[in-house]
């Protein structure tokens, strides 16, 4: 597996998703931490998730945070080296809404209690999830810098962050901004300005729905067909080429698919080991574009 770095800390080029393992149509347990011990057999070292990432309602708050917790207690190898990066500030409080709470004294709760279920002190990269409009983005970012400050959290980066709010955050970090994690795959390409940004900062650009989100994963090679053309002349799936064609963008982004079962993201981690010429990078950025 080859590797990226986010910050001072350095990953796999390639990281797991944990959201599908956690919410409506998720696998049983047996299956989930399976997924995750084969992520990491493959050096996987990168497993995001986010206290929302749950079934609706209350009750459940941070499934995905303790199961990955069990999926790293459990695995029979060295895990000192796994960076788990949570997220809050959204929240999901009943079955088909999503809500914003970016108060920094809540945002610092939800940083602690996202500890105690990953069972950790300190959280390894810790960032805001999605922009809250009742508060000032200043403010809710200003609760990330205490709590670097306060060693509850060792990174902190941000999420569907906009051109303007990754500048200010890093402003209000005081150059401490580390990642950020926005939508992009090849039917999604507004954030690409990001991405680019990023490139410029120095600032790791994680790629959440990478093969186009859940639903639509599988049907990437149906609905993009230069990419399903190149796989196939390269005996390797469409999938497996858009997370190679995006770790291609720059030596900055690192996507993170989604996976419910090993055979997928051992399937996903072979993209680090794909070399792109030129031309196909060309013919499958004016193919997303023109998407």
């Amino acid at each position: 597996m080859k590797s990226r770095t986010i910050g001072d800390v350095t990953v796999s080029a390639i990281g797991l998703g944990g959201m599908p393992l956690s919410i409506e149509g998720r696998p049983d347990e047996k299956q989930a931490i399976a997924t995750i011990h084969a992520a990491l057999e493959q050096g996987i070292t990168l497993i995001d998730t986010a206290d929302a990432y749950h079934q609706p309602g209350t009750h459940e708050i941070g499934h995905n945070e303790s199961l990955i917790a069990r999926a790293l207690d459990s695995f029979h190898g060295d895990t000192s080296d796994v960076l788990v990066a949570t997220k809050g500030g959204h929240l999901r409080p009943e079955a088909g809404s999503w809500a914003q709470n970016g108060d920094p004294a809540y945002l610092k709760e939800a940083a602690r209690a996202s500890a105690r279920r990953l069972g950790v002190e300190t959280i390894g990269l810790y960032q805001f999830h999605r922009p809250d409009p009742a508060v000032p983005y200043a403010d809710s970012v200003g609760a990330l810098a205490e709590l670097l400050d306060e060693g509850v959290i060792r990174m902190a980066g941000i999420s569907n962050a906009t051109v303007d709010q990754i500048r200010e955050a890093n402003d209000v970090l005081d150059g401490r901004l580390v990642s950020v994690q926005n939508q992009y795959s090849p039917a999604f390409r507004s954030s690409t300005e990001e991405l680019v940004l990023c490139d410029e900062m120095g600032i790791a650009f994680l790629p959440w729905s990478p093969l186009g989100g859940i639903t639509n994963a599988a049907d990437l090679g149906t609905k993009h067909a230069v990419f399903a053309e190149i796989a196939n002349a390269r005996r390797i799936s469409p999938q497996v080429l858009t997370l190679a064609w995006e770790l291609h963008a720059s030596e900055l982004v690192i996507p993170i698919p989604g996976s419910t079962r090993p055979q997928t993201i051992m399937n996903s981690a072979t993209a680090a080991t794909i070399k792109l010429s030129a031309d196909e990078v060309q013919r499958l950025d004016v193919a997303a574009d023109a998407a």
